[in-house]
Order: C-alpha cells, then structure tokens, then sequence
C-alpha cells in the first residue's frame, strides 16, 4: 500500500532535483522513492549480515587447535625445554 509525504526542500534544491529526475526520466517522487527503497534495502542487507556475524562470534571458530581438555602432550606453540 503506497502513501503520500509531504516534503519541504530548498528552492535551488527543489530545482536541481527536477532537473536531476528529468534527466532520469523520472519524477521528482519517483526518484526519491528509488532511492529510499534502495537505503531501506541496503539497510536490510546489512542488519541480516551483522546477525550472522554475531551468530559466528557466539558459535566460535574451530581453528583446529586442540583443546584443554584433551591436552596432545605437544603443542607446537610452546618453547621446548622452558
């Protein structure tokens, strides 16, 4: 369902607005339409891909070492003899 706005712009913005949509072939509203569906999409796409980066970071890595409760006697990370 698509709703109205009303919108207050600055004359010389108002104008280089109806130029710059004109040269789109567009409308003023279109293009501002365009753009906001595209900052809401993109916004989208950044908050799924900021869950699944907090979802990795509470899940871990497995970085293959071994762990403490399985102690391999030799763990190439530590300095013989000291």
């Amino acid at each position: 369902m698509k709703r109205n706005i009303t919108l207050k712009l600055d004359a010389e913005v108002l104008r280089e607005a109806r130029m710059l949509a004109a040269e789109e072939g567009s409308s003023i509203s279109g293009l501002l339409a365009a753009k906001l569906e595209e900052l809401v999409q993109e916004r989208k796409g950044y908050d799924r891909a900021r869950k699944r980066a907090l979802a990795r970071l509470r899940t871990g890595l497995d970085l293959g070492s071994i762990s403490a409760a399985r102690p391999c006697g030799r763990c190439p990370w530590r300095r013989r003899g000291g």
